[in-house]
């Protein structure tokens, strides 16, 4: 069964940086395009950063310049870099792909940004 598990989330001040990591199994995972999402609260999920098999990535608009996304196919692991954190940035945050037609999702990482 495909498996996405998100770490790294935590409280942090603003101006601070934080390092996501999703761990993926049963999962062609090198060959996948690698999303992160977030959702804050009373909002809806809106896509956060996305990397393809060979590492071009692309990001929305308010992170371009603070967040990086990368992968490390030999350790089935994408990862979020997030600099310069405002309080805007707090949300669960979360891994997802498509596979075989159907969208995946982990169980989310909570992101809390505040002095």
């Amino acid at each position: 069964q495909v498996q996405f598990v998100e770490s790294g989330g935590g409280l942090v001040q603003p101006g601070g940086s934080l390092r996501l990591s999703c761990a993926a199994s049963a999962f062609t995972f090198s060959s996948n395009f690698m999303s992160w999402y977030r959702q804050a609260p009373g909002k809806e999920r809106e896509w956060v950063a996305g990397i393809n098999s060979v590492g071009n990535t692309n990001y929305l608009e308010p992170v371009k310049g603070r967040f990086t996304i990368s992968r490390d196919n030999a350790k089935n692991t994408v990862y979020l870099q997030m600099n310069s954190l405002k309080p805007e940035d707090t949300a669960v945050y979360y891994c997802s792909a498509t596979y075989r037609g159907l969208r995946y999702w982990g169980q989310g990482t909570q992101v809390t940004v505040s002095s």
